[in-house]
Parts: structure tokens; sequence; C-alpha cells
């Protein structure tokens, strides 16, 4: 018997052994039994008749055996182990037997049979070689399970109900596929020896008041608001004081109303039709506001601030913003492990299978740049996408099976079972406090009303949707389970229900004062302090971003050199770190050296820098060498920008995933953070950006709009027509400047002209009283062309950034005789300075570099324009007619004219591609819109 057993017979005081020897009892029993007299075994062996669980189990099997005429000697047997595979395989399996569909008419994994390994009636015993006669038979259990609790061995038939009930009842738990144990037993106890809590909130008061609204509610998962704040007050309690959400429609204003407990006035106002928009911008609806608030948690009586991120239509989106954001406030506070801020992100089932960007998102959680230390991820499971079946929407069986890449746990719960819930979403919060890793809750659950409030789902779902109608909500269902266990009763439910129909009525009364929309209410990331200064709006002025000659060395001999002892670098970075070297003493940068000085000066003044995409510390171009590499020593590196200062800000560089989707949501969600730190993203070529292009639609270029969300992001989009095909030419300039807010046919009459220009646009650059995004189409060739250099001296105190490069040669000192000035940007300069000197024709013709074509530089293309009274006026562009930059200039300078003359185009023809894939034709097709430009007799016969 097991030792405890041995003791308590012991001070039971039965017979001596020699007495009881004849009954065959355990053996480990005698060094406790020899020398005592008593009828003890009698007693025990008359009380096993009456019920054989009043004696210990060794006892029970000793006379089992003895009655059924075991000999002398052999009554007692040790208990044979547990088939192991019996109890890993309840584990691993039993969820698919689970009860979690809270209709009773799905099933949750797609598949209505039941595995045949998985005992849940004696019929399945045989394929574990038991039959029916073992079910109250001992075993020994073994250290893999936790359902004995302090008994080493149980009856078959006990063993099998604890794991139905810890596997297969209204939880079901997808584990073991993670390949640590310490974290896999940890899970095991939870659930093997689980101890249920309560309550249950819900706001259905919207449904009543504009049943016609589209509002998304939350009716069939009413128990997310319990599950969400739940996670928030564990996870308080385990020291975490501030959560970023992010979740798409479904339940958001329910969200915002209970768990982050915005004003319900300020909800409620959105759904007056008369509401006025305030003139900070377009606004959005009222189920894509963001919200961010800080309170006191009444479970913990500690602060907390909830920031729940907007999100658009694009329901994923906000998954790596999310991500990003978090990472940011970790960053800025030292919250090196994620104790103190962690986010929360909501899905709906079929948006969290179907949608790529969930897989990226959860690719970036263990990277050492980009993990959060642990999201817990809640899936409002439908059981249904729009109108579109599961067995349609996905190949697997549940749709959270995305999340077993990165092998987090994934809890499904049967979502009208509240208790179930809460239970779950404590654990879910602890694992995340413990081990700093991702896990998921599906909330198994359904959909009451249609897609939205205005939809008909019986077109498509009738069965399903009968079956709703007749389903008792959870909040009844379960006010009914507590009044007949007697822990409430009916006065006090009708009580606590009335209590918050009143709060919704004078909220609903206090909208109606409310008469325009003020879209600050809704700001997911303030930045206090930020616009004024000292109690005043800062002055709408640009800075020069000049530097003294002193940093300007500085910074460059730092770039040149390796300020790490004893660290061998690779030879040819030795000769590209002295070519660096050999123009900081001819004073001057190239493109390399120039990205340098800027960060450098920006690190001096205490901006945090972080610059993230595929390879960019070394650069795609083997240009930049941010990071460098022992040749001896492995993974042993060195960021010479982060010793150019004592007291500098920290310098962040790191390659990303092979992703462009979700890193770039991911610096776009860091840079939400903090208006005072530079995050840029580079692609590794400019059309990479394609995949991304949902960050760009959705939040970039309107996010001011929208959400009245200032951000800094800068895009850094190599780009150049270099004969390397359509995928690797084009950036797609034209695009980013479709999408531009400035009037073609305005020429803006403002004072403080260029930083007035750049508070009105919806995107452009950095060290201004505000922020706004900024692309820049970066050089491929131009990073080592010998021309593509600049002086020291644009860069000393009292330099700004030139909108505009005017003509410095011949043309521009006897401006009367030029005949044509070409007007351009980027690389295709160097081939048009080329060709023009080849041509002879430095008086002839002069070019303009327009540096910056969004906002338009009306007043200085102006200036330009009047300069050459007698010139054409050509755009010239190496990109296709249909693409680039001609359909967004050429309006624009004709304003600028006051169309007093045409504006002629000189460049590829339209195409469907961006780019040839040939090297002739490419060169071909360069050689043309050359002659074109510089063919002065070229426009005469068009009108």
């Amino acid at each position: 018997v097991p030792w405890e057993g041995a003791e308590a017979l012991r001070l039971a005081a039965p017979r001596t052994f020699q007495q009881i020897r004849c009954y065959s009892a355990p053996v480990a029993a005698e060094p406790f039994l020899s020398g005592t007299s008593s009828n003890y075994v009698e007693e025990m062996y008359y009380a096993w008749l009456e019920n054989p669980k009043s004696v210990h189990k060794s006892w029970d099997i000793f006379f089992r055996n003895a009655n059924a005429g075991a000999a002398p000697g052999t009554a007692y047997q040790s208990p044979p182990p547990l088939s192991t595979s019996l109890s890993t395989l309840t584990q691993i399996r039993g969820h698919h037997v689970a009860q979690l569909d809270p209709l009773g008419i799905l099933d949750a994994d797609l598949d209505s049979s039941l595995p045949a390994d998985i005992v849940t009636s004696t019929d399945k015993l045989g394929f574990y070689g038991l039959d029916e006669s073992d079910l109250d038979k001992v075993f020994h259990l073994p250290t893999t399970t936790f359902i004995g609790g302090n008994e080493s061995a149980l009856p078959l038939r006990e063993i099998i109900r604890r794991l139905e009930m810890a596997y297969c009842q209204h939880i079901g738990v997808e584990f073991m596929f993670i390949n640590d144990l310490e974290q896999c037993q940890w899970i095991r106890r939870k659930f093997e020896t689980p101890v249920p809590v309560l309550p249950l909130v819900s706001l259905e008061f919207l449904h009543r008041k504009w049943s016609s609204e589209k509002r998304f509610g939350l009716e069939g998962c009413e128990v997310l608001i319990p599950a969400l704040k739940t996670i928030i007050d564990k996870s308080s309690e385990k020291g975490v004081d501030y959560v970023i959400m992010g979740m798409p429609h479904r339940g958001r204003l329910n969200v915002l109303a209970n768990v982050i407990r915005k004003e319900l006035e300020q909800i409620f106002c959105q759904f007056d039709s008369k509401l006025e928009a305030a003139d900070e911008g377009s606004g959005d609806v009222k189920y894509h506001l963001g919200m961010y608030h800080r309170r006191i948690n009444r479970v913990t009586d500690r602060n907390i601030t909830l920031s729940l991120v907007a999100n658009p239509s694009h329901l994923e989106a906000a998954d790596p913003v999310v991500q990003g954001k978090t990472k940011a406030e970790q960053f800025y506070c030292g919250d090196t492990e994620g104790k103190k801020v962690m986010s929360i992100l909501l899905h709906g089932d079929a948006a969290f299978a179907g949608q790529g960007i969930v897989y990226e998102t959860f690719h970036l959680s263990d990277l050492p740049s980009y993990t959060t230390h642990g999201t817990v991820h809640v899936v409002v499971n439908n059981q249904i996408g729009f109108t579109t079946d599961p067995r349609m929407a996905r190949s697997s069986p549940y749709p959270t099976d995305v999340a077993r890449v990165v092998n987090a746990p994934i809890f499904h719960v049967n979502a009208d079972d509240p208790e179930a819930v809460v239970y779950v979403c404590n654990v879910a919060a602890e694992w995340r406090s413990t081990f700093h890793k991702d896990v998921v809750v599906d909330l198994v659950c359904y959909r009451r009303n249609g897609h939205n409030e205005m939809d008909e789902p019986m077109f498509t779902q009738p069965l399903m949707y009968k079956q709703i109608r007749k389903q008792k909500p959870v909040l009844q269902k379960y006010a009914e389970l507590l009044i007949s266990q007697g822990v409430v009763n009916q006065p006090e439910y009708e009580e606590e229900i009335a209590k918050y129909d009143k709060i919704c009525e004078e909220a609903h009364a206090r909208s109606k004062d409310e008469k325009i929309l003020h879209i600050k209410h809704w700001l997911d990331s303030p930045w206090p302090g930020f616009f004024t200064l000292d109690g005043q709006p800062r002055s709408m002025t640009c800075p020069s971003t000049g530097l003294n000659e002193e940093d300007l060395t500085h910074i460059g001999q730092v770039a040149s050199s390796v300020p790490v002892e004893d660290f061998t670098i690779h030879g040819g970075l030795s000769r590209i770190l002295k070519t660096r070297g050999e123009m900081v003493k001819n004073r001057t940068v190239d493109w390399a050296l120039a990205e340098y000085m800027a960060f450098g000066s920006l690190l001096k003044d205490g901006i945090h820098i972080r610059l993230s995409g595929q390879d960019v510390e070394r650069g795609t171009f083997s240009h930049r060498h941010h990071v460098l590499h022992d040749q001896n020593v492995d993974k042993r590196t060195c960021i010479p920008m982060n010793h150019l200062w004592p007291n500098q800000a920290p310098y962040t560089v790191c390659n990303s995933s092979l992703s462009e989707y979700g890193v770039l949501g991911f610096e776009l969600g860091f840079a939400m953070a903090s208006p005072n730190a530079l995050v840029l993203w580079e692609a590794q070529f400019g059309d990479f950006h394609n995949t991304a292009q949902c960050i760009i639609d959705q939040f970039i270029c309107p996010g001011q709009a929208k959400w009245v969300r200032q951000n800094g992001i800068v895009l850094l989009l190599p780009h150049g027509m270099e004969g390397m095909g359509p995928e690797h030419s084009s950036a797609r300039p034209e695009r980013f400047l479709q999408m531009c807010n400035d009037d073609p046919d305005v020429f803006p009459k403002l004072d403080d002209f260029d930083v007035r220009q750049l508070y009105d646009c919806n995107w452009i650059v950095i060290l201004l009283p505000f922020r706004k995004p900024l692309i820049i189409f970066t050089p491929k060739s131009l990073l080592r062309h010998p021309e593509a250099r600049s002086s020291f001296d644009d860069m000393l105190p009292g330099t700004h950034f030139l909108r505009v490069i005017p003509d410095s040669g011949p043309a521009a000192q006897n401006p009367e005789q030029v005949k044509r000035v070409l007007f351009c940007t980027g690389k295709v300069y160097y081939d048009l300075t080329r060709e023009r000197k080849a041509r002879q024709m430095e008086a002839d013709v002069a070019i303009t570099r327009v540096e910056q074509l969004s906002p338009f530089p009306f007043d200085l293309l102006q200036r330009e324009a009047e300069k050459y009274p007698a010139a054409e006026l050509v755009w010239c562009q190496e990109e296709h007619k249909n693409q680039g930059y001609y359909d967004y200039v050429k309006p624009r300078l004709r304003t600028t004219i006051n169309r007093a003359k045409p504006v002629w185009y000189a460049g590829r023809e339209p195409a469907a591609a961006p780019a040839t894939g040939n090297k002739k034709t490419h060169l071909t097709e360069l050689q043309r819109l050359l002659d074109t430009a510089f063919n002065l007799d070229a426009f005469k016969d068009l009108s």
C-alpha cells in the first residue's frame, strides 16, 4: 500500500501481522502491523462489503481477490500502470468531443465523427486491449496527469470520468503539440484540477434604441465582456498597468462601454443622424473608432491604462499595428520582459483563419526586435463568416489552427458557459504572465442577428437561425441557473438589469446635448504636450536642419571606423569604411553617409531612431553596414551609431522577417506611441510595398483625417528604372501621388507657404511642430554614382531642405536664351545632364529638379517658369506615361503658370507593366526619351 495507507493501518491498531498474513495483506504493511492486535481487518472487511469505497484501494483489491478465491499470499496485487496512451490521447484529442457549440448543432472542428481512440463509452475500451470488466480495476497514474490529486492510483472507471470532465466538457484544450514539458505540465495542472468562478455583463441597450442601425452588436457572445475583464483583472494582478487592444467591428461599442469605460453619451451621440462633424477631419463610422483611457481597476485597486486602436474594415489589419504600439510602449518605459505593458487581440473566426496577416503577426511574436512577450488572442467564433459556412471558409479543423505555428496553447470554450469562459481567461492571463508567450481563447458562440443589424441571415443559414431564434440569451440562462442554485433571487436579478438600464437611459438623454462630433474624444494614441510649448501652440516654422562642421566630421569618423577593440571586420568592408573616411576628409557625402549624418544628429538631440525591414542592417545594396559582424566570433556584432555621443538616444536597426504587410503595420504602430522618435521602414525594393498596400491605404494615407492620428512613419522605397525588370524597378510613385490631398487646380495663397502646405497635406517630413508620414523614393544605382554627392557646405547651420533644386549652370546665367526647361525628379536627372553635355546644349536647356513632389512646390516652380520666359516647359521622367509623376505634375504645373503655355511630356510610352525585363529594350527606351527631351523641334507640330 502507499505509505499513507500503511500509516493509517498502523494508527488503527489492527491485528498482529501474523494474524493478517493468512489473508495475504499488503506486504508493505508488515513493519507497521507487527506486534499489534485488533479486529480492525474484520471490521474493514464488513465495511467493504457495504461500500467498497470505504476502505483504501489497496484493501479493496485485496478483499476482491480474496473473495474470488485467491490463494494465501496472492490476494494482493500492485495496481498495473495505466496505459500512457489512454490519458495522453485524451489530452491530445479530447477537444474533438468537447461540447463546444452552444447551439448543439455544429461541430467546432468541422468533423461530426468521434475519434476511435477517445474513450467516451465502454465500446471504445477494446482500442486499448481493455473490456468492461477492467473498469473497476485500479491503475497507477502516470506522472503526466494530475487527475488523481493526491492519489497515485484510481479505478479505470474514475480515470475515464475525470479525463472526460477535464477535456471533453465545455472546454477543449489544445496544447500537446508544445514541445516543452514544463509548459505542458502547467496546463495539465490548470485543467485537470479546475476551480471555476463567475460574473456576466452585457449591453443590449443599443439594440432596443437603434434596431435598424449598423452597430455589429455582441448578442450571442455577450460573454466576451467578462472574458476581457477577467484577462485584464488577472493581468493587473500580475503587475500589468497598460493594455493595448485591437479588435474588429463585432462588439466594439460594447467593449468601449463596458471594458474601457468610454462615456456612454459619447457612444450614443454617434447614432444621431443630425450630429455635425467637427473640422478635424473626415471622421469614420462609429464601429471603427479607437479610445485611450486611464482608470482604476476595481478588482486590484491599481491604475490601468487601456487603449483600443482604431481599425478599418480590413478586419485583421490592426494586429501588427497593436503589436508595434505595444513594443514601443514597452521600449519607452524600459519594460524588457513585458511585465507592465501587454496586448490583447480580438478576432473573428473567419478572419482569423482567412487573413494572412494573422500568420505574419504570429511570426513576429518571438523575434527579438518585435516580440511583445506574449499576446492574449480572443476569437469570437460565430461559426460563420458574413454568410459563409465555416466548411467553405477554411481547410483546417479550427479557425485557430494558425496559432499552432508558434506553439501557442489554444483553449476552446463554450461561450454559453460563463464560468468555464472566465476560468479559461484566468488561465490564459496566467499563462501569458508566466511564460510570456502567445495564447488563444476560442469563444465558440453564435451571432444572434445577421452580419449587421439590417442583414437577413435566414437567406443563407436557415437551420442555424431557426435554432438561434429558440436559444435563450446567455444572461437569461445563467441567471436562471444562479436562481435555481439560490445564489441570487429573481428580484435581485431584475434590480441589476433595471439599474443598468437606468444608467443607459440617463446617458442617452445627455447624448442629445451633443451637437458636434469632436473626434478628439476618440484618440487611441494621444501625445500630451507635443503640440504646445509653454502652454501655447507651437509656431508654424521649420527650423534649419544644418549641423556644425565638428559634428559632421565626428559622425563621419565614427561611420568609417570600428569603435570596439579586438573586432575583426570583413576585408571588403574595410575598403568601404576607408572610402567613407576619405569622403569625410574631402567634406563630401554620398547617400549612405548622408543617412548616417541625419541619424547621428537626431540621436544627439535625444530622438530615438528605429529602422526596420528586410536586410536593413547591411542594406539591400550593400551600402549601409550599420551592423558590423566579427569575422572570428559567431554572433558578435557592433553598431557604431550607438557609440556616437555619451548621452545619445538609442538607435535600433533590425532585420525583419520576410514580411511587408505585417512589418509595416508593426512599425506604424511603433510610431504611434511617441512623436519624439524617427521610425523608418525600408522595402527591399520599392515595389515590395505592394503587399503592404492595406496599411498604406487604410492607416498611413487617411489616418489623420479618419482618426485625427498623426504619425511620423517614414517609408524608404528604392526606386529607379535600371533594366532590372518589372519587379525591381518602380516603387509606384503614382499610387502615392494619386492619394495626395492637395488640389491641382488651386494655387495656394498662404503665409509661411512651405510649412503651411505641409500642415494641410496628408503626408510629408520630420522636424516640424506636427508629424506626417514621409514617402522617400530612395536610390539604387545612385548609391555609388560619382556625381550623386553633396558637400558639407550644403549641410551646415542655416541650411534647409531644398524642395526644388534649380539649374545652376550656363542656362541659369542667360535665362532669356533658354529654349526648354526640363522639370524632373530622381535618377533621370543624371541621364539628362550627361546627354545635355554630350549634345553641347548646356546653354539651351535648363534642368530643374523637383525634390518634394507633394505638397507640390507651386511657389518655387512659378519662380522657375518665370525665370525662363521663352522656354518650352517639359516634364521628363523615366517611368511610363501612365505611371510615375506625370499625371500628378502636369495639372499642377499648368496651375502654376496659369495655363499660359502647354506642359509637354518626355518619357516612356504607356505600358501595363512598370518596366521591361529585357536590357536592350530598356536601353532603347531610355535613348528614345532622351532624344525626345533634347529634340527642340519635337513638340512644334503638336497642339
